[in-house]
C-alpha cells in the first residue's frame, strides 16, 4: 500500500513541477511578446503599462515571478525525492500548497467582486491553482505518511 501511495505522491508532485515550470515559461514569454501577452495573462495594469512604455519594471517583475515558479517546481521535485532535499522543505511545501489553495479558492469570490475581469482563462487558471495546491499537499503527505 505504501509503495502505491508513494507512486501516486511522486506523480502528483511531478505534475505540480511541470505546471510550475510551464507557468514560468509562459510568464517569460511576455517579455518577448509584449503588451498583448501581459494582458492575455491578466498582468496588473502597472506591468502592462511598463511593457508599453518599454521600462524595465515589467521584465524585472516577470523574471522574479518566473523564478518563484521555477523554485516551486524544484520544491515539488525535492518533495518527490527526485532531487536533493531543498532547505526548509516541509515549510516550503506547506507554503506553496497553501498559497495555491487560497488562490484557487479565491477565484469564485474574486469573479463575483470583479466580473469585468472574468474570462475563460481566469477561471481555468483558478482551477489549475486549486488543483496544483491539492496535488502538492496530497503528494507530500502520501510520500511522508507514517514518517513523522
Amino acid at each position: 500500500m505504501q509503495v502505491k501511495r508513494n507512486k501516486v505522491g511522486v506523480t502528483a508532485l511531478v505534475l505540480v513541477a511541470a505546471i510550475a515550470w510551464f507557468t514560468a515559461l509562459a510568464h517569460m514569454s511576455c517579455i518577448v511578446l509584449g503588451e498583448s501577452c501581459y494582458r492575455a495573462q491578466l498582468a496588473p495594469e502597472e506591468v502592462v503599462q511598463s511593457a508599453i512604455d518599454g521600462t524595465w519594471f515589467a521584465s524585472i517583475a516577470t523574471s522574479i515571478v518566473s523564478f518563484l515558479f521555477v523554485l516551486c517546481g524544484l520544491y515539488a521535485l525535492s518533495a518527490a525525492r527526485l532531487i536533493s532535499v531543498m532547505p526548509l522543505l516541509r515549510w516550503g511545501i506547506y507554503t506553496i500548497s497553501g498559497v495555491c489553495l487560497i488562490r484557487g479558492f479565491a477565484t469564485l469570490p474574486l469573479s463575483i467582486m470583479f466580473p469585468e475581469k472574468v474570462t475563460p482563462f481566469s477561471m481555468l487558471a483558478g482551477g489549475i491553482w486549486l488543483l496544483s495546491g491539492a496535488m502538492c499537499l496530497a503528494g507530500f503527505l502520501m510520500i511522508n505518511k507514517g514518517k513523522e
